[in-house]
C-alpha cells in the first residue's frame, strides 16, 4: 500500500510525460488524475490506521548508499507526522489535478503539465516519507526542480522564465545552507539517519565548533543551517522574494506550491527535526523572530497589492510565518495543525481565484473586476468561505489553528513568545482587512473592466467547481474535527507519539481571556471596516493613501527587498561578469587562446596560399630550391 502510494504519481508522470503524445490529452489527464486520487485514498487509509491503532512502519525499498559509516536506505517512513503530510500532499494534489482538467482545457501542452504536477507530487512524497536526511534532500531538490518546470511552464513568456530562474536561484541559497547542515550532521555523528542522529544529539550539546571564524555550539549551528534551508523553501523574510513571482505559472501550480507541497517543506523540516531544535534555545528564538517578522511583513505588502494571485501569495507567506513562530515557541504540533488547516483554505482561495481569472479571460487585476457575484455565485460563496477560514472567523478551520498559535506563543512566557503573540494578533487584523479587500473589490462595487463585457462573465465548469466544493467543506470542518487530535495531550493518548519531541511539556494553562477574545473581535470588526473603506467610501481610502504616500509606496514596493538585492547582489554580479567577459575572457583567454591560434594559422595559410599559383615553372623552381637545400644539408653533415 505504501509503495503504491509513493510510486503511482511517478508512474503517472512517466506515462503522461513520455507517452502523452501517443495516448492523447484526455488519456493523460485521466491517468494522472486517477493515479493521484488513488494515492490520496491510500494516504487517508494510512492516516486512519495511525489514528485508530497507532500504526507506524519503516519500509525499506532498497539500499541506496553503503560507504564506510554512511549507510543510507531508500525507505518509506510512516509515523503520525508523515501520515499528516501524506494526506495534505495527496488530497490537495488530487483536487488540483481534477481542477486542471478544466482550467488547462485550452492549453496545447496538457500532457506535459499533468506530468509535471504528478512528478511534483512524487518528489514531495519522497521528502515527507524519508527516514534520513539524504533522501529528504533528494525530495527537497526534486520539488525545487519541479517548481522551476511549473513556474516557467509558459516558457514563451519572458516574465515566466525570469520568475522560474529567480525561484530556482533563491532556493539554491537556502539549499546551500541546508546541505552544509547535513554535512555537519554527518561530520559529527557519522550518519544521516533520523533515529541515529536524534539519539546522539544529547551527547554533543556542549560540543563547540568553529564556523566562518566564529565559535558555535554544535547543536545551534546544525539548527541554524537547517533553518536557512527551511527559510528558502518556505519563503521566509530575506529569502521570500521568489514566492510572489511564482504566480507567473498557471493557477493550479500556485495552489499546489502554496497549499501542499514546496512551501510546507520548510515547516515540515523544522518539526521533523524537533529532537534537535529542542536543544537549541538560540535557534528556536531565531525561528520565532523570523516567523513573526515574515507574518507581519507579508501582511503589510498584501494590503496594497492589486494582483489577485499575489495577494493570496503574500497571504501564504504570512501564514507560513505563523507556522514558524509556533514551532519557535515549541508548539510543533500546533504548527502542523495550522499547516493542515491552511492547506484546505489556501488551496480553495487559489483555485477560487483561478475561477475568477478564467471568467475574466486571464485578467488578474482586482481593480478591473467588481460587481460579478451574481455572475459567479458558486465561486463567490466558496471564496467567502476560504476568506472566513483564512482570517480565523469563529468556528471555521483557521479559527482553531491560528488562535492556538497565538495562545501558545503567549503562554511561552518569554519575550519572543509574548512579542510573537501580539504581532500575531495585529497581523490577523491586517490579514482580515486585505482578504476582505480582495473579496469586495473582486465581487462587489462597480464593474470596472472596459475590455470584457459583463454579460460575457460566466461561472466555471463543474470539473473546476467540484474541487472548490470539497475544499470548502474541509475549510469549514477540519479545524473543529482535528483540533483535539492535533493539540490535546493526555497520558492515555498522544497522537504525535515520538514523531515530535517536547523536551519541555507545553504550557497547558488557560491564557488570559483578552488573548482568547481579541483576535475574533478584530476579525469580525474588520468586515464592516473593509466594506466601508473599499466599497462605501473610497474617497477616504484615497485620502489615507495620499496622506501616507511614503508608507504606501514602501508597501507597494514590497519593502524594497528586490531593489536592495538588485543593488547589493545583481548589479555587482553583472559588473563582475562583464569585466571577466570583456577583459579576461575576450582580451586574454580568447586573444591568446583559440582566437590567437586561429589568427596565426590564418596568417601562415594566407602566406602558403601564394605558393599555390598553378604555374608549372614556379612549382619546378620551388622543387629545385628544396632539392638544393636538402643536398646542402646532407653535404655539410
Amino acid at each position: 500500500m505504501e509503495i503504491s502510494l509513493l510510486f503511482l504519481p511517478l508512474l503517472a508522470s512517466i506515462i503522461s510525460g513520455f507517452f502523452g503524445k501517443y495516448i492523447g490529452d484526455r488519456s493523460s489527464e485521466i491517468i494522472t488524475t486517477l493515479f493521484v486520487i488513488t494515492s490520496a485514498f491510500l494516504s487517508i487509509l494510512i492516516f486512519y490506521n495511525v489514528i485508530i491503532s497507532g500504526y507506524e512502519n519503516n519500509i525499506i525499498i532498497a539500499s541506496w548508499i553503503n560507504s564506510g559509516t554512511l549507510n543510507v536506505n531508500w525507505s518509506i517512513k510512516i509515523d503520525p507526522l508523515s501520515s499528516v503530510m501524506l494526506v495534505v500532499v495527496t488530497v490537495i494534489s488530487a483536487l488540483v489535478h481534477i481542477y486542471s482538467i478544466g482550467y488547462m482545457s485550452h492549453d496545447p501542452h496538457k500532457p506535459r503539465f499533468m506530468a509535471y504536477l504528478s512528478l511534483f507530487t512524487f518528489a514531495m512524497l519522497t521528502l515527507v516519507t524519508a527516514d534520513n536526511f539524504l533522501q529528504l534532500f533528494f525530495g527537497w531538490e526534486g520539488v525545487g526542480l519541479c517548481s522551476y518546470f511549473l513556474i516557467g511552464f509558459w516558457f514563451k513568456k519572458d516574465t515566466a522564465n525570469a520568475a522560474a530562474i529567480k525561484a530556482f536561484l533563491i532556493n539554491r541559497v537556502g539549499d546551500f545552507g541546508f546541505a552544509l547542515g547535513i554535512f555537519l550532521i554527518f561530520y559529527l555523528f557519522g550518519t544521516v539517519n533520523y533515529s541515529e542522529v536524534f539519539n546522539l544529539i544529547p551527547e554533543i550539546i556542549d560540543k563547540k565548533i568553529i564556523f566562518l571564524g566564529f565559535n558555535f555550539n554544535s547543536v545551534d549551528l546544525i539548527c541554524l543551517l537547517l533553518f536557512i534551508g527551511a527559510m528558502g523553501k518556505s519563503a521566509q523574510i530575506f529569502l521570500h522574494t521568489w514566492l510572489p513571482d511564482a504566480m507567473e505559472g498557471p493557477t493550479p501550480v500556485s495552489a499546489l506550491i502554496h497549499a501542499a507541497t514546496m512551501v510546507t517543506a520548510g515547516v515540515f523540516l523544522v518539526v521533523r527535526c524537533s529532537p534537535i531544535f529542542e536543544y537549541s534555545v538560540l535557534a528556536l528564538n531565531v525561528v520565532t523572530i523570523i516567523g513573526m517578522s515574515t507574518a507581519f511583513f507579508a501582511a503589510t505588502v498584501a494590503l496594497v497589492q492589486t494582483d489577485i494571485k499575489k495577494i493570496i501569495a503574500y497571504s501564504t507567506c504570512s501564514q507560513l510565518g505563523y507556522m514558524f513562530f509556533a514551532a519557535g515557541v515549541g508548539a510543533y504540533n500546533v504548527a502542523m495543525f495550522h499547516l493542515f488547516t491552511h492547506a484546505f483554505f489556501k488551496a480553495l482561495l487559489f483555485l477560487g481565484s483561478g475561477s475568477v481569472i478564467h471568467a475574466f479571460d486571464e485578467e488578474q487585476n482586482i481593480n478591473k473586476m467588481g460587481s460579478v457575484w451574481k455572475k459567479l455565485p458558486y465561486t463567490w460563496v466558496m471564496m467567502i468561505i476560504g476568506t472566513l477560514a483564512l482570517t480565523g472567523f469563529p468556528f471555521l478551520s483557521g479559527f482553531y489553528s491560528k488562535d492556538a498559535i497565538i495562545e501558545f506563543a503567549y503562554l511561552k512566557g518569554n519575550t519572543t513568545g509574548i512579542l510573537a503573540a501580539y504581532i500575531g494578533i495585529f497581523t490577523a487584523f491586517l490579514t482580515s482587512i486585505y482578504s476582505w479587500r480582495l473579496i469586495f473589490k473582486t465581487f462587489h462595487g462597480q464593474y470596472n473592466n472596459e475590455e470584457i463585457k459583463k454579460e460575457k462573465i460566466h461561472e466555471s465548469p463543474i470539473v473546476m467547481l467540484l474541487p472548490l466544493i470539497i475544499l470548502s467543506i474541509g475549510s469549514v470542518s477540519v479545524g473543529f474535527l482535528f483540533k483535539d487530535l492535533f493539540i490535546s495531550h493526555s497520558d492515555n493518548f498522544n497522537f504525535w507519539n515520538n514523531s515530535i519531541k517536547f523536551l519541555n511539556p507545553l504550557n497547558d494553562e488557560h491564557p488570559p481571556f483578552f488573548i482568547i477574545i481579541i483576535t475574533p473581535i478584530l476579525v469580525i470588526l474588520s468586515i464592516p471596516i473593509s466594506y466601508y473603506l473599499f466599497i462605501k467610501n473610497k474617497i477616504l481610502t484615497h485620502l489615507i493613501t495620499d496622506s501616507n504616500k511614503f508608507l504606501y509606496n514602501f508597501f507597494v514596493n514590497k519593502w524594497y527587498f528586490d531593489e536592495l538585492y538588485e543593488f547589493i547582489f545583481v548589479k555587482p554580479a553583472k559588473k563582475i561578469g562583464l569585466f571577466f567577459w570583456k577583459s579576461v575572457d575576450v582580451q586574454i583567454i580568447d586573444r591568446f587562446g583559440p582566437d590567437g591560434i586561429s589568427e596565426i594559422i590564418k596568417f601562415f595559410s594566407l602566406k602558403a596560399k601564394k605558393f599555390q599559383s598553378g604555374y608549372i615553372y614556379q612549382y619546378a623552381f620551388i622543387m629545385l630550391l628544396g632539392f638544393s637545400a636538402i643536398l646542402t644539408f646532407l653535404i655539410l653533415n
